[in-house]
């Protein structure tokens, strides 16, 4: 695995980080690499609240502040932003805001590479928000200095459009380190702990794919 000169996510929700990318951010962390991580609300709309419940609507917003910053710790990111938007509105905000504030941020840490949902594949609309809005401030760097641009698409037509994901990597190396990421989020995916605990240990078959490997289209301008 090739080592970053620094990384920087883009994704709307605590725990989008910790499903997709665990993996290879901790693998890159491991090498040295910074990363900074903005994420764009504290997804205190979410619909879990423990499993059993611990937490309210009241409450979530705070619980989810400390669920990310312990994933960010198990990562090894040191640069969390968190930008305080509200959840699941992202798709109402002016783009050129939003691009406005990724542009900064890519210019204050230069990064080699971006990662960030694949606009228009990513199923929920904040996710596709974000990612519109992390191209279009990409979009505004010249041809020949923007970075590689890594995009996590999941929608049921995404390989029927996009193809084959062209990168994938394989994570079994921090197999661990993903799994207490997920585990970390645990308003969120308290509920599936136990399935968790059966692909640390090889039994979910199923589950493993996922776990062990992570894809990505790169974007192409």
């Amino acid at each position: 695995m090739e080592r970053q000169k620094h990384i920087l996510v883009v994704f709307p929700h605590p725990d989008d980080e910790a499903f997709g990318t665990a993996g290879y951010l901790s693998l890159q962390s491991s090498l040295g690499t910074p990363i900074t991580y903005i994420c764009a609300t504290l997804g205190e709309m979410g619909r879990n609240m423990g499993k059993p419940f611990f937490a309210n609507r009241e409450t979530l917003p705070e619980i989810r502040r400390r669920e990310i910053h312990d994933a960010c710790n198990v990562i090894g990111i040191e640069d969390l932003r968190l930008l305080g938007l509200r959840d699941k509105t992202l798709e109402f905000e002016d783009v050129e805001y939003l691009a406005d504030i990724i542009e900064g941020v890519i210019n204050e840490v230069k990064p080699s590479l971006i990662i960030t949902f694949y606009p228009g594949y990513a199923v929920h609309p904040d996710h596709d928000a974000t990612g519109e809005a992390a191209i279009t401030a990409i979009r505004r760097i010249p041809k020949e200095e923007r970075p590689v641009v890594f995009c996590k698409a999941f929608s049921n037509n995404c390989v029927e459009e996009l193809g084959e994901p062209d990168v994938v990597f394989d994570v079994t190396a921090a197999k661990e380190n993903k799994i207490a990421a997920i585990k970390a989020h645990r308003s969120q995916t308290e509920g599936m702990f136990d399935r968790l605990d059966k692909m640390a240990l090889g039994e979910d078959v199923e589950g493993l794919r996922w776990l062990l490997k992570e894809e990505f289209w790169t974007y192409k301008f």
